[in-house]
């Protein structure tokens, strides 16, 4: 096969989560009712928040942001996933393709960003409760989160041009439920040793810098809480950080240990485990850990869903 031939590829296929029907019906179920729950839940935390004149603060900002990514990181992948299962299809255009790996990275980095900038807005209030109002403004806020749409669009645009340069084979069979960077490079028939070293040194930049952020926050975090006399007033401190150390733990436990776990090699099946984490499990349970751990978010929440079953 001639060199124009081999990046003559037009479509993939998707293998998706499993090849058995009966485990397909099961996952179908599965992944619908879990699809649902994040969209309905992430949305009534972003109705809440905008509704609630009490919650409209830097940190429900942040975190009404988080909500809408994580509503677009679940529908980048799941929804293509459930309708090739209904048409009983794998196929993916080469330009969807494209596009679905450009937003998963996309929203992969907002995540990531995002965390980072909760966890410097937990601790101004903490730190320096005092100066609160006046450093964390509305322009700052608004200048933080833009901040991280224009970097995490910036990535996702290197990588998506520098994989356009590439060539790929008659293989055109992906191991995923989804177009993930790792399994196209592993079908390109070119040298993708630029598209790796990227990967290496950019892509872990972005990983990397908010999770020093983040560890840096708590470390001072928990400096000043000790400084505090009362029991109470230390659990009060660490109680307005539970919700955000929790979303952390998950996201970043689901990275170090899928992919830095020196035990294992780099699997398909691990690659798909933590996909599933961050597309699926990881946006449903947010809305959940910050709505119970929050007596302000609990009572909006009810207030929405009070309205909602009114009107109807």
């Amino acid at each position: 096969m001639t060199r124009a031939n081999q990046s003559s590829v037009s479509e993939f296929l998707l293998l998706g989560l499993s090849r058995q029907p009966q485990q397909q019906q099961l996952l179908f179920g599965l992944f619908l009712s879990m699809y649902l729950v994040t969209v309905l839940g992430n949305l009534l935390i972003i109705l809440a928040i905008s509704t609630d004149s009490r919650l409209h603060t830097p940190m429900y900002f942040f975190i009404s942001n988080l909500s809408f990514v994580d509503v677009c990181f679940s529908s980048t992948t799941v929804p293509k996933m459930l309708a090739n299962h209904i048409l009983s299809s794998q196929t993916i255009s080469f330009l969807e393709c494209l596009i679905q790996m450009y937003f998963f990275i996309v929203f992969t980095g907002m995540d990531n960003f995002l965390l980072a900038v909760m966890a410097y807005d937990r601790f101004v209030a903490i730190c320096h409760p005092l100066y609160y109002t006046t450093k964390m403004t509305h322009q700052l806020c608004a200048l933080l989160v833009t901040g991280s749409w224009v970097i995490a669009n910036m990535n996702a645009l290197l990588h998506t041009l520098l994989m356009t340069q590439l060539s790929f084979c008659e293989d055109n069979t992906i191991p995923h439920f989804f177009c993930d960077l790792s399994p196209l490079l592993r079908l390109s028939c070119s040298n993708t040793h630029l598209n790796e070293m990227m990967i290496l040194i950019e892509g872990a930049l972005i990983m990397v810098i908010p999770l020093v952020c983040i560890l840096g926050s708590y470390i001072c975090i928990t400096r000043a809480v000790q400084r505090v006399p009362s029991t109470q007033g230390k659990w009060k401190a660490f109680s307005t950080c539970g919700s955000h150390l929790a979303v952390v733990s998950l996201f970043y436990g689901t990275i170090f240990t899928v992919y830095f776990n020196p035990s294992s090699s780099h699997s398909a099946e691990k690659e798909i485990a933590a996909a599933v984490m961050y597309t699926v499990v990881t946006p449903m349970l947010n809305p959940f850990i910050y709505s119970l751990r929050n007596k302000d978010m609990k009572g909006a929440l009810r207030k929405v869903i009070s309205r909602i079953f009114f009107s109807f």
